[in-house]
């Protein structure tokens, strides 16, 4: 059974940092595009960030590059997704999830983890 559990949210002062992690289990995901998104309150689901199989390539939101950065680390099946400077509006569920294909940019999203909330306090 394929399981993306992610972990590493919480509470965190605007300004502050957090390092969500992603582990995969069930399949390897070596050649598999990763991915995060995030749902706020009352909002629909929104890509964050996504990295190819090799983690050579990634492809973000525009309004989050500078602060968020993706990177996988294969050997441990797992996808990571730091985030600095954050403010109140990055309050969320941040999800992890699996494409079909190897390459990025893709809508081919298959597998999805559970989500981990982030909050953020001004």
């Amino acid at each position: 059974q394929v399981q993306l559990v992610e972990s590493g949210g919480g509470l965190v002062q605007a300004g502050g940092s957090l390092r969500l992690s992603c582990a995969a289990s069930g399949h390897t995901f070596s050649r598999n595009t990763m991915g995060w998104f995030r749902q706020a309150p009352g909002k629909g689901r929104e890509f964050v960030a996504a990295i190819n199989w090799s983690g050579g390539t990634t492809y973000s939101t525009d309004s989050l590059k500078g602060r968020f950065t993706i990177s996988r680390d294969n050997a441990k099946n797992t996808v990571y997704l730091q985030m600095n400077s954050l403010k109140p509006e990055d309050t969320a569920i941040y999800y992890c999830a699996a494409a079909l294909n190897p390459d990025v940019p893709t809508r081919r999203w298959a597998y999805w983890g559970q989500g981990t909330q982030v909050t953020v306090s001004s």
